[in-house]
């Protein structure tokens, strides 16, 4: 349980466990907080591999507080493929990206994700980046790559 009394429920890890062995089969998973801000749940898993089409996820969530709906904060887990340069091969990073935005959300949400997010990351086994954006542009495709990369393209 976090600082903040948020559960992880169990849908979390079995779809984490999903991305991990099924190489795949699920490419990224989005976690939202429940309703009532007391688990963390599966919002979404998905195949499709297309970043524009995840980014676009994130970026458009929403999160609601006593009425009032803001831009929502969201964790996701991305398998991340690229490729190495001079023929060196593919890599694949799994990847947790803790996404806040700095403008439009509403301050309980965007404190609750804060305070909960360890929880969350403890409960997934075999991470291999993790990734805080709270900008537009820093959940850009080559903003992530430089990130989980450390810049060794």
């Amino acid at each position: 349980m976090s600082k903040s009394g948020v559960s992880v429920a169990p849908e979390c890890i079995t779809a984490f466990n999903e991305l991990k062995l099924g190489r795949g089969a699920v490419k990224y998973i989005i976690y939202k907080l429940s309703d009532d801000y007391k688990e963390i749940v599966v919002e979404e898993k998905s195949a499709d591999g297309n970043w524009e089409t995840f980014q676009d996820k994130l970026m458009n969530a929403k999160s609601g507080h006593k009425g009032k709906e803001g831009k929502g904060p969201r964790y996701a887990v991305y398998d991340f493929e690229y490729e190495l340069q001079a023929g060196e091969g593919k890599r694949s990073k799994i990847t947790f990206i803790s996404w806040s935005p700095d403008e439009g959300t509403l301050v309980y949400p965007r404190m609750t994700y804060a305070s909960s997010k360890e929880s969350l990351k403890n409960a997934l086994s075999g991470l291999a980046a993790e990734v805080q954006a709270n900008r537009d542009d820093e959940i850009e495709y080559d903003t992530i790559l430089k990130d989980i990369t450390k810049g060794k393209r």
